[in-house]
């Protein structure tokens, strides 16, 4: 592993990477101890501080993980996708709080990611995962549930959808979408909305879910999808007028 001194980027960073690049390529394998931070930083000819913020780099995306003791150090991380969710979520809510990308560039990856699993949650959906989404639509109906806890509801109910097909990792491809991009989009459209119009498009989801009807899923969500793009269409519209 080396880095170039002369190279403008930080040395931690570059540190960070040539860590990273070897575990990904697997000359640094699961539950390996890395060299100490004296060791690293001779090897590195840095000082202990810079590596140790190299370290902070890895651990904060979970590619290491540090024990104490005597049999302590940094230790390569067993990394699972539940663990790598909440980057993925992060990652895509800071995507979108920054306007990187606008409201129908993310509307359509949204909803082409979850028609991808349609087929499969038709097939592989359980019991327990559609008794979430009836459970949740019984939620959304109840008077006077705030605008926060529909959203939170909104959110729950496609992600048992999104689990459903039994794929970790469409389920983790989809946790920015669902779990970041959802509740973006309940944000600027819930002034336009009909939470009535929106339970009876849940509705026909998990009908379609129980009687295993993939074609009736995608179908359910295309509406939802154009609805949801009417709606933001529609908040921009008056918001022209009242600007």
């Amino acid at each position: 592993m080396k880095i170039d001194p002369q190279n403008p980027a930080d040395l931690s960073a570059q540190i960070a990477q040539a860590i990273r690049d070897a575990i990904v390529s697997g000359r640094l394998i699961v539950d390996e101890r890395l060299p100490s931070e004296s060791e690293l930083a001779d090897q590195f000819q840095v000082s202990r501080p810079t590596v140790r913020e190299a370290l902070k780099r890895l651990a904060a995306q979970s590619l290491i993980r540090t024990q104490r003791g005597a049999t302590g150090g940094a230790f390569v991380n067993r990394l699972s996708f539940e663990d790598a969710y909440s980057q993925q979520i992060t990652t895509s809510t800071l995507l979108l709080s920054m306007n990187a990308v606008n409201f129908d560039t993310a509307c359509e990856a949204r909803y082409a990611l979850e028609r991808a699993c349609a087929v499969l949650s038709a097939q592989r959906r359980t019991a327990d995962q559609l008794a979430t989404m009836r459970a949740e639509i019984f939620r959304q109906a109840q008077p006077g549930l705030t605008d926060e806890a529909f959203c939170a509801s909104d959110v729950a109910f496609h992600r048992a959808l999104v689990d459903g097909a039994g794929n970790p990792v469409l389920s983790y491809q989809l946790a920015g979408a669902v779990e970041a991009m959802q509740p973006l989009m309940n944000m600027i459209t819930f002034t336009a909305r009909s939470r009535e119009e929106i339970i009876a498009l849940h509705s026909s989801i998990a009908d379609a879910l129980e009687a295993r009807e993939a074609a009736l899923v995608d179908t359910a969500l295309v509406k939802l999808e154009a609805y949801t793009r009417q709606l933001a269409r529609d908040v921009a519209a008056r918001r022209r007028k009242t600007g």
